[in-house]
């Protein structure tokens, strides 16, 4: 097959998730086009199989803001010509799901049929796409997709709540890659270079953006600390860095916190991890708590969203409310104050994320083109 794959090329979950797809599919032997405003994050290599086309927005001084949709249309079409691609695999409604309902148009006026399949991943439904200003075009883009996949059932019930919906919604859940998660000996972990022997290592990775609530992890970790010596690893960037470090200097513990910035190595610093901690606002899915349990690491988090479909209550870790940091600070005291817990709970954190690994969930994704072209 030949599929073009547009996404976020960022760090944060649908990019990830679009970047992994897309190797994988490639390794099966299928032709893969990335159609993007950079090279993704998590886009390893560029093969034969493998290729990527930059979109290029013209400044222009009538416009206040580049109209990258438009620019992302044409490209869509322009790669379709080209490479007789057959399938359009879209992540996020906004803009994508719309640029390529546009490039369909324009390629049908061609004679040249291509299919979209749009994923849905979360912010682009629950906080940008139900917004009064996006969701009449969000609604019609979703309808006018040949499939439409979401990443929990969850953010189903979300966009079928949210929107009128006439197309049926399929649930693919979002996956892990074993392969990239290999036993890590200790001595390539190399533990002690972060804590002391008798410290544990808490963990947060996320973009620090407000609805990844990143100010209850320091708030969180502070109560942790009090009772079990440890250290946190912040990993990430993003415009709440300045208000959690401000944070963590007035209550003290600015000195127990390394802040590690974005990094392509997530499995490598999750080996250092005894409890990791996502205090979200929302989740669709909860990529970052599912990278962590590969890694054999605990989940403390929120119960938004899709994080009861991925962090098992008392299993895997355990579901707070919103803002509750005490109750959160409680469980993570719980599972780190006995060794022998914290490893019953690590078995069962790697457990549960095999339920989501690349081989379980990709022959959906290939089973789903597969229909959607009629093979």
């Amino acid at each position: 097959m030949k599929v073009g794959i547009v996404c976020y090329p960022t760090f944060g979950g649908s990019g990830v998730v679009a970047s992994e797809l897309g190797m994988s599919l490639a390794k099966e032997g299928n032709e893969v086009h990335f159609i993007t405003y950079k090279l993704p994050v998590r886009l390893d290599f560029i093969s034969n199989n493998i290729h990527f086309h930059e979109v290029f927005v013209e400044e222009y001084p009538l416009f206040q803001f580049q109209p990258y949709e438009l620019a992302l249309s044409s490209k869509i079409v322009e790669v379709v010509e080209m490479y007789n691609l057959e399938i359009l695999h879209v992540h996020y409604a906004i803009p994508h799901a719309y640029a390529a309902y546009m490039a369909k148009q324009m390629l049908k006026e061609k004679g040249i049929v291509v299919k979209v399949v749009t994923t849905l991943h979360g912010t682009d439904i629950t906080l940008v796409g139900s917004h009064p200003n996006y969701k009449t075009a969000v609604e019609f883009s979703i309808n006018h997709s040949d499939v439409v996949t979401t990443v929990s059932d969850s953010l189903k019930s979300d966009t079928l709540r949210l929107f009128n919906i006439k197309k049926e919604i399929q649930v693919i859940y979002n996956f892990i890659d074993f392969d990239k998660y290999p036993e890590i000996t200790d001595e390539e972990c190399q533990r002690s270079s972060i804590a002391q022997n008798n410290e544990k290592i808490v963990t947060h990775i996320s973009n620090l953006r407000p609805v990844k609530r990143a100010w209850d992890v320091i708030d969180i970790f502070y109560k942790i600390q009090k009772k079990i010596p440890s250290k946190l690893l912040l990993v990430g960037e993003g415009p709440d860095r300045e208000r959690i470090e401000c944070m963590a200097k007035d209550l003290g513990i600015l000195d127990k916190i390394l802040f590690l910035g974005n990094s392509n190595e997530v499995n490598k610093l999750l080996c250092y991890s005894d409890l990791f901690i996502l205090p979200s606002e929302t989740e669709s899915f909860g990529l970052a708590a599912l990278e962590a349990m590969a890694a054999k690491t605990p989940v403390i988090s929120t119960n938004s969203g899709g994080l009861p479909e991925v962090n098992i209550e008392g299993v895997t870790g355990f579901l707070s409310n919103i803002g509750d940091t005490d109750n959160m600070a409680k469980n993570g005291i719980y599972i780190l104050e006995s060794d022998e817990r914290l490893l019953k709970f690590k078995q069962n954190a790697f457990a549960q994320a095999q339920q989501f690994s690349l081989q379980n969930i990709l022959p959906g994704y290939i089973e789903t083109y597969k229909e959607v072209l009629g093979k």
